[in-house]
């Protein structure tokens, strides 16, 4: 792997497993210092160790969906580090499969909060960081049932879609200062969010992928780390697809 982020500072939020650790095993690799935020302690602290063969690494406990937590988060981060280069907003959760009318109430708020809100919240306490030193990459997972709109999913398709749009008003309105802002859209990646998900649903996600098999962690994260880095300079506000042929737009 190359040193392309060399002397760069990422936080990665949800790292401490799946397409989150895989990112943050790339960034380590590609140079960077690596915080990763997630509300799993334990786990997290786990994943930091194993990062730290590729140079430093540390987690932080999180709940990316309450704003007073991230902003303690961002404070103690920015205490230890002095500086953040690079966000990837990556954790979320999908929440139950049930139609629209059915959904429960519940868990509409929860996933809203952490797959939306989360972003946000975190965008919100680090562009000020970022803005001071006139550089920064944000990195947005988002899905595509962000685009398509996944039937019994309507709740993580929407939070999703809010995650796009999102991107592009802040793209928009950072133009110019330095700090780029992009998301990726993967189709269906095999990861331990699988178990929330029932086996039709699977099932149903694999049909519509033209490749015909789901994509993996690491793909996703050779995609992010080019995001990340200096070489993404004239792209911001932009929805990177990642999904083996299912969206062509």
């Amino acid at each position: 792997m190359t040193d392309v982020l060399q002397g760069r500072h990422a936080i990665v939020t949800g790292g401490a497993r799946g397409i989150g650790l895989a990112i943050a095993k790339r960034l380590a690799a590609c140079g960077a210092a690596v915080t990763i935020w997630d509300i799993d302690g334990d786990e997290a602290g786990r994943a930091a160790e194993r990062l730290a063969a590729e140079g430093r690494a540390e987690a932080i406990v999180v709940d990316t969906s309450v704003a007073a937590s991230v902003e303690a988060a961002a404070a103690d981060t920015l205490a230890r580090q002095r500086h953040v280069d690079i966000l990837v907003n990556n954790a979320g959760i999908a929440g139950p499969n049930a139609k629209t009318w059915e959904y429960p109430l519940e868990a509409w708020q929860r996933v809203l909060d952490v797959d939306l809100t989360g972003v946000f919240l975190c965008c919100r306490a680090l562009v000020p960081a970022m803005l001071a030193r006139n550089y920064g990459r944000i990195v947005n997972v988002a899905s595509i049932a962000g685009k398509e709109g996944n039937p019994n999913a309507s709740a993580y398709s929407a939070a999703k879609a809010g995650v796009i749009a999102l991107t592009k008003s802040l793209g928009k309105e950072l133009a110019g200062t330095g700090v780029i802002v992009n998301c990726v859209t993967p189709a269906a990646v095999e990861t331990d969010i699988f178990s929330q998900m029932t086996r039709e649903h699977i099932e149903f996600m694999r049909s519509k992928i033209p490749m015909g098999r789901f994509g993996t962690a690491d793909e996703v994260a050779a995609l992010v780390a080019w995001l990340a880095s200096a070489e993404c300079s004239f792209s911001t506000g932009a929805v990177f697809d990642i999904s083996g042929g299912r969206a062509t737009y």
